[in-house]
This record gives C-alpha cells, structure tokens and sequence, in this order.
C-alpha cells in the first residue's frame, strides 16, 4: 500500500471512531463544557474558504477519501476539532495558534455546524 493511501486509511479510520464515540457519548461530554468563544458562521465561511480548508474537505465539508475527511454535517466536539487543527496526523499541515486564532477556529466550526443535512434518497425524484 502507499504510503500516502495508508496515510489517508488512518484519517479515515481515525474520524469514524471520533463519530462513533461522540455517538456513544464518551466524546460527548466535553462539548458540553465551555470549549471557548462561540463563533460567528459567517466569519467562519470567509476563514474555512481563505485557508483552503475546502481543497481537501470540499465546500461543505463533504470531505473525500482521496484528499480529507468529512468535517460536516455534525463535526466532532469542537475541543477535538482543536486539538486535531494544531497537532493533526497525515498530510494536513498543522494551524498554529499564530495562524488561527481560537476565535478564528471557532468561527470555522460555526460554519461547520450550520451547514444541513443533505436531502434524503426518497426526496430526490431522479433516485427512486
């Protein structure tokens, strides 16, 4: 296997656990804790799509097996999504304190947030 395909195995491995365990609740609890600043979706839009977030996670978070993961809907507990920002694994360069600030990160993740669900297979005519 390459090393790059193994690299991007273990992101996703690594996300779906994070899903799984914030389903469970073990991860749950610390987004009940003041994580930081609240943030403002707007701002966080302008941020995700300045930095390029949406080369490797798309637009709307959608992510992709060959470049990122999914960031949205429902991104991890925004503590996780700090911790995974400033020290990441793979091929994602780390986001400094001194290149995003935690409002700025926070602001993101309001925009991660505020971005739906797609619609449902029985709501698209073309799928039925």
């Amino acid at each position: 296997m390459k090393p790059r395909h193994l690299c991007l195995l273990l992101i996703t491995v690594a996300a779906l656990a994070s899903v799984a365990l914030n389903h469970t609740g073990v991860l749950a609890q610390t987004s009940n804790q003041s994580d930081g600043p609240s943030g403002d979706a707007k701002n966080g839009r302008r941020i995700y799509t300045s930095y390029g977030c949406y080369e490797c996670h798309g637009y709307v978070g959608q992510g992709s097996t060959a470049t990122g993961p999914r960031l949205a809907p429902d991104p991890i507990p925004l503590a996780a999504f700090k911790r995974y920002v400033r020290e990441p694994r793979g091929d994602m360069p780390p986001y400094t304190a001194k290149v995003v600030s935690d409002q700025e990160l926070a602001d993101m993740y309001a925009f991660l947030q505020s971005l739906p669900h797609p619609p449902s297979v029985e709501s698209i005519p073309l799928l039925k």
